[in-house]
C-alpha cells in the first residue's frame, strides 16, 4: 500500500463499535509482532500510528455506524481501491485522442477488491479524503468521484514523489482547485486561439506547397498550453520566460507565442526579407547570421507591455540539444553578477520552458542530464517545466520501437518529477494543467513534466506520406475533426457561440493571412532581396587591448587572495603551497593556477563577472587551482576572490556533474544571455569534451553565422602526451581547427603561465562587444608547475598575449640558422628544455605557435624573413601525424616556406591517439624531440 490516501485526520474515524475493537486488538498485536497483523492494517498503523482516542473512546463520524456490521476487511479493500486510482487511475484514463490505445481499469474495479457498489456506499466519503465536494457523502459516491478525476481527460503519476509535494499534488487534485470556470470571454479567446493556430497551417500549406514547417497539427493546443505559462509568469512579474524547443511546432510558437507578425513569417517563405516587417514598437529581438539556417530553426525575443521577455531560442535539428543551453540561460537571467562575492540568485526572475518531442524525450540522452543537474546548487533554475509534445510517433518509429517503457515520460520519474497526461483534444484540460504546473514550479522550487499527448496530421514533413508506415494510424487521422472543429463544437453546445460564428471566425482569420501574405507580394516586388554580410568586428582579428596591470595592483591581488579570516585553519599542506605565491612575484616563480587566479582578481576589478565551472573546477583537476578553500576542523568554506579589494563584480566557481554536453551547453547559454561574464568550462581531461561534440558543431563554433548570436565562452581543456594512456593525452585539437572559419573562435594552444593570464584578460576585455568570439584553449597538465612555463610579475604587469614567441638563446646568429622549427604547446618546453640556453644549437631557431587560429601567418612570416640561409621549416608535434594541428598547418606552412622544405616531425599516424604506457611514451617522445633537434 502506498501512503497516497488523505484521511480526515486519520482513518480510524471511520471505525466504531466491535470494528474499533477489532483495530484496537490489532494495534496492540503490532506493537508485539508487526508480522501476525494483516499487511494492510499494519500499513495503516505505520502511517497513522495509534487507534486510541486519548480520554474517551474514538469519534464516531457521520456513516461510522453503517460500518459496524460489516467486514471489516472490506474497508481494507475500500482504502486499496481508491489508493490503486490515485496510483493507476491513468492507465485507464482517456488522454488518446485518437483512442487507437487498449486501456486498462483492471487494478481499479471493484471486483478485484471484492467489493460491491452496496459495501462502498455503508461507508463515509472521509475514508477516502479530506475536502471532498459537498455531493460526496458516502464511499460509492467517494470511488465515483475519484474515478471521474483520475481517469478522464487528465492523468496524474505522483506516487514517486516526495511526502510533502505528494499531499499537495493530491490535494489540488480532489479538492477541485485545479478546475478553472472558463467565462464566455475566456473561452472565445481560446476559440480564436485555436482558429489561428489551425489557420495558420492550412495557410501555409496551401500558399507554400511541398515546403517543409514541421506542423503543430495535432497538438494545436501547445499554443494553448504555452499561453497559459505565459499569463501565469507574467502575472508572477516574472522578467523572462525561455522557451526550448525542436522544430515540429516551431514556427507556429514563433507566431503566436512569441508574436512574430504573421507578414515576417510569410515573407520567410516568399525568401523575401523579413527585415522590412519588423514591428515598428521595437518589441521583436531577431538575430540574424550571414549564412543563415532554415526557418524551423530559428527564435526570436518578444518583449510584452508588462516588460515580460519571451524568448524561444535558435536550435538545430538536434532536437533535446537546446535544453542545457535554455537552463543556462535562465539561471543567467535569474543571477545578479554586478556585485562582488557569490551571484545573488533569485529564480522568481525567470523561468524555462523545455519542450520535447515523444521519441527524442525517451531516447536522447541529455535529457536524463538537465535533469540530474536540475537540483544541484551551481546549476538549478528553481524549476522548469517540461512539456513532451507527444504525437504517439517518431520520425516513422511507433512507440514499441522506440523505447522500453509504458510512456516516453518515464525517464522523468527516476528524478521524482510528477507527470501530467493530458489529452491535447480537451483545450480546457490542457489550460487547467498548465497552472498546476506553474503552481507546482513556484511552490516546491521543481521540475514538473506535462505529457501533451495528441497526434501528427501530416508525416514526418509535409512532403512525406506516412501510410506508407503507418497506415492504421493514418486511417483514423483522416477520420479526427480538428481540436478547433472539436472546441468550437463545444462551445456552440454550450451556448457561447453559434455555427455561424465559428465559421465567421475561421474566414476571418484565414482572410487576415491572405492580406499579409499579399503585402508581402508587393514589399518583395518592390524592394527585392539583400544579402546579410559578415560584420566588420568579426571579418578583423581581435584588437590590440591592454592587458597589463600595475605591479602594485598585482601585489593587492595577491595579498587578498592569501588573506583568509585568523579563525580559518585550511590543510596544512594546502596552506604551506598558497605561502609560497606570496615569495612567487619576488622570485619569478609564478605557476600556471596562480597566475590564473591573479588574472581572475584583475577581471573583477575590471567590472566582469566571472564564472567557471568543470568537474573538479574548485580544486583543479591535478590539484593547481584550489579557489574555494576547506577549513580542516570544520569543513567551511572560504573563496579569496570573493575579497577582492575594488571588485566590481560576482565570482562564482562550481564542480559540475559528470556530463560533459549538458554542461557545456548550460554554460554556453549562460554566456549569452550574460555577454560580460567570463565563463569557462574546464574539461577534466581535454578529450573528455568529446562528449559534447554536438554542442561545438552545432552552437558554439557556428551560432554566429547561422543566427547571429555571440558568445565568448572559454573552453580549457587539458592537453599534452604524458603517458597516461590514449584518453588522457590528447584534446582532439584537430577537431576544433577543423570548425575554424571566419573568424568563428579562438585557438591557442600556449605554453607559458603569462602568456596565459594576458590571454584570459583580453578575453574578458572583448566580452560584450561586436567582436567578441569563444575561446578555446588546450591547457596544460605538467606544464602546470614547470618552471619553463612560469611567469614573472614583470611580464603580468607589463606584457601583452603573444600569438608567437620565439625561443630566449636560439637564432641569435641569423646567418647560420638553416632549420626553422615550429611547435605548438607542451612539446615546445620539452624542446626548450633540452636546448637550455641554445649552445650547440646556432644552426636551429625554436618559434612557439601560441594562437593557432586565427593563424598567425604575418608574424611567422616576419621572423621567418629575418633567417635568409634557411632551408627548411619543420612542424613539431607530439600527437600523431593524422591528429594535433599538422595538417591544418600545413597550407599556411607551404604559403610561408617560399621554396623551401617544409618537413614534419611527431609521431607517425595513428588509429589512437597515444602509447597505452608511460615506458612506450617515453620512448616515443624522446624520438620526436630527438629527430627535431637532430643535426
Amino acid at each position: 500500500m502506498s501512503n497516497n490516501v488523505l484521511f480526515a485526520g486519520s482513518p480510524w474515524s471511520a471505525f466504531s463499535g466491535p470494528n474499533l475493537g477489532y483495530v484496537m486488538e490489532q494495534y496492540d498485536l503490532f506493537l508485539q509482532n508487526p508480522a501476525e497483523v494483516e499487511p494492510e492494517l499494519a500499513a495503516l498503523f505505520q502511517q497513522f500510528g495509534s487507534p486510541f482516542v486519548e480520554g474517551s473512546e474514538a469519534v464516531v463520524t457521520e456513516g461510522a455506524a453503517n460500518v459496524q456490521s460489516g467486514n471489516i476487511k472490506k474497508i481494507f479493500a475500500a482504502v486499496q481501491l481508491a489508493d490503486a486510482i490515485r496510483s493507476y487511475g491513468h492507465l485507464a484514463a482517456d488522454i488518446y485522442p485518437l483512442k487507437d490505445r487498449k486501456l486498462d481499469s483492471s487494478r481499479i474495479e471493484l471486483s478485484t477488491y471484492d467489493l460491491t457498489d452496496a459495501d462502498l456506499a455503508a461507508m463515509p466519503a472521509s475514508l477516502f479524503f479530506n475536502n471532498a465536494p459537498a455531493s460526496v457523502i458516502n464511499g460509492k459516491q467517494a470511488v465515483d468521484y475519484l474515478r471521474s478525476i483520475y481517469t478522464g481527460k487528465i492523468a496524474y503519476e505522483y506516487d514517486h514523489v516526495a511526502d510533502g509535494e505528494r499531499q499537495w499534488i493530491q490535494e489540488q487534485i480532489e479538492s477541485g482547485a485545479i478546475k478553472r470556470n472558463l467565462t464566455t470571454e475566456e473561452k472565445k479567446v481560446l476559440l480564436d486561439r485555436l482558429t489561428r493556430v489551425e489557420d495558420f497551417e492550412k495557410f501555409i500549406h496551401k500558399t507554400f506547397v511541398g515546403q517543409k514547417r514541421f506542423s503543430i497539427e495535432g497538438l494545436d493546443t501547445l499554443v494553448v498550453l504555452l499561453d497559459e505559462i505565459v499569463k501565469a509568469a507574467d502575472e508572477k512579474k516574472m522578467n523572462y520566460m525561455q522557451i526550448g524547443m525542436a522544430h515540429r511546432g516551431r514556427l507556429n510558437v514563433l507566431t503566436h507565442v512569441v508574436n512574430k507578425p504573421y507578414d515576417m513569417m510569410f515573407a520567410d517563405f516568399a525568401h523575401v526579407p523579413n527585415d522590412y516587417f519588423f514591428p515598428k514598437d521595437g518589441s521583436l529581438e531577431i538575430s540574424k547570421g550571414w549564412t543563415g539556417d532554415v526557418k524551423y530553426h530559428m527564435g526570436a525575443t518578444h518583449t510584452k507591455k508588462s516588460g515580460l521577455k519571451v524568448k524561444l531560442a535558435y536550435n538545430p535539428s538536434h532536437l533535446e540539444v537546446v535544453s542545457p543551453v535554455i537552463t543556462g540561460s535562465t539561471r543567467a537571467a535569474q543571477e545578479d553578477t554586478t556585485k562582488p562575492g557569490r551571484p545573488v540568485h533569485d529564480p522568481s526572475k525567470a523561468l524555462a520552458v523545455l519542450v520535447h518531442g515523444d521519441a527524442a524525450f525517451a531516447g536522447e540522452g541529455i535529457v536524463q542530464e538537465v535533469f540530474n543537474y536540475a537540483n544541484t546548487t551551481g546549476f538549478t533554475t528553481g524549476g522548469s517545466i517540461h512539456i513532451i509534445s507527444n504525437n504517439m510517433i517518431g520520425f516513422t518509429t511507433e512507440h514499441y520501437d522506440s523505447r522500453s517503457t509504458k510512456y516516453s515520460s518515464d525517464v522523468a520519474k527516476g528524478y521524482g518529477i510528477p507527470v501530467i497526461h493530458v489529452n491535447a483534444d480537451d483545450t480546457e484540460a490542457v489550460v487547467q494543467v498548465a497552472r498546476l504546473a506553474f503552481q507546482y514550479r513556484e511552490i516546491f522550487g521543481k521540475d514538473i513534466l506535462i505529457d501533451l499527448i495528441g497526434y501528427r496530421r501530416f508525416g514526418h514533413n509535409e512532403t512525406d506520406d506516412p501510410t506508407v508506415t503507418n497506415p492504421l494510424t493514418y486511417q483514423i487521422v483522416t477520420k479526427h475533426p480538428t481540436v478547433r472543429a472539436i472546441y468550437g463544437q463545444q462551445l456552440v453546445q454550450e451556448g457561447v457561440v453559434t455555427e455561424d460564428q465559428v465559421k465567421k471566425l475561421d474566414d476571418d482569420v484565414y482572410a487576415e493571412m491572405q492580406k499579409s501574405y499579399d503585402h508581402v507580394k508587393e514589399v518583395g516586388a518592390e524592394k527585392g532581396h539583400f544579402e546579410i554580410e559578415m560584420p566588420e568586428a568579426v571579418k578583423n582579428e581581435y584588437p590590440e587591448v591592454e592587458t597589463g596591470l600595475a605591479k602594485e595592483d598585482i601585489q593587492q591581488i595577491n595579498d587578498d587572495l592569501l588573506a583568509w579570516p585568523e579563525s580559518f585553519n585550511p590543510q596544512n599542506k594546502l596552506a604551506k603551497i598558497l605561502k609560497k605565491r606570496v615569495e612567487a612575484l619576488e622570485t619569478d616563480k609564478i605557476d600556471w593556477g596562480h597566475a590564473e587566479t591573479l588574472a581572475f582578481g584583475a577581471i573583477l576589478r575590471d567590472g566582469n563577472p566571472i564564472r567557471i565551472t568543470g568537474q573538479d573546477a574548485e580544486r583543479g583537476t591535478f590539484s593547481q587551482r584550489h579557489l574555494v578553500l576547506h577549513d580542516k576542523d570544520n569543513g567551511q568554506e572560504y573563496t579569496p576572490l570573493h575579497h577582492i579589494t575594488d571588485a566590481k563584480a560576482s565570482f562564482a566557481v562550481h564542480n559540475s556533474p559528470l556530463t560533459e554536453t549538458g554542461i557545456v551547453g548550460f554554460e554556453y547559454g549562460y554566456n549569452l544571455e550574460n555577454d560580460k561574464a567570463l565563463t569557462i568550462w574546464e574539461g577534466q581531461f581535454g578529450d573528455f569534451a568529446n562528449m559534447a561534440q554536438v554542442m561545438f558543431d552545432n552552437f558554439i563554433s557556428s551560432a554566429r553565422s547561422k543566427w547571429g548570436q555571440k558568445s565568448g565562452l572559454v573552453l580549457l581543456l587539458p592537453n599534452a602526451m604524458e603517458g597516461q594512456g590514449p584518453e588522457h593525452s590528447s584534446a582532439r585539437i584537430e577537431r576544433y581547427l577543423q570548425l575554424s572559419a571566419e573568424n568563428n573562435w579562438i585557438v591557442a594552444n600556449v605554453s607559458n603561465a603569462g602568456n596565459y593570464f594576458h590571454l584570459l584578460r583580453r578575453q574578458a576585455k572583448m566580452l560584450g562587444t561586436e567582436a567578441m568570439r569563444p575561446l578555446v584553449i588546450t591547457s596544460p597538465k605538467s606544464l602546470l608547475r614547470h618552471p619553463l612555463a612560469a611567469a614573472s610579475l614583470e611580464q603580468l604587469a607589463n606584457g601583452k598575449f603573444e600569438e608567437v614567441i620565439e625561443q630566449p638563446g636560439l637564432g641569435t646568429n641569423a646567418k647560420k640558422v638553416e632549420r626553422i622549427i615550429l611547435a605548438s604547446g607542451k612539446v615546445t618546453i620539452d624542446l626548450a628544455d633540452r636546448v637550455q640556453n641554445g649552445e650547440g644549437y646556432d644552426n636551429l631557431h625554436i618559434v612557439r605557435v601560441e594562437q593557432l587560429y586565427p593563424f598567425p601567418t604575418q608574424k611567422l612570416a616576419d621572423i621567418i624573413a629575418k633567417y635568409p640561409n634557411a632551408k627548411e621549416i619543420v612542424w613539431v608535434q607530439e600527437e600523431p601525424r593524422n591528429q594535433g594541428p599538422w595538417k591544418y598547418a600545413l597550407e599556411y606552412l607551404l604559403e610561408l616556406a617560399d621554396g623551401k622544405k617544409v618537413k614534419y616531425v611527431g609521431r607517425p599516424e595513428m588509429s589512437s591517439t597515444s602509447e597505452g604506457d608511460m615506458d612506450s611514451h617515453k620512448i616515443a617522445q624522446a624520438k620526436v624531440i630527438d629527430e627535431a633537434l637532430a643535426k
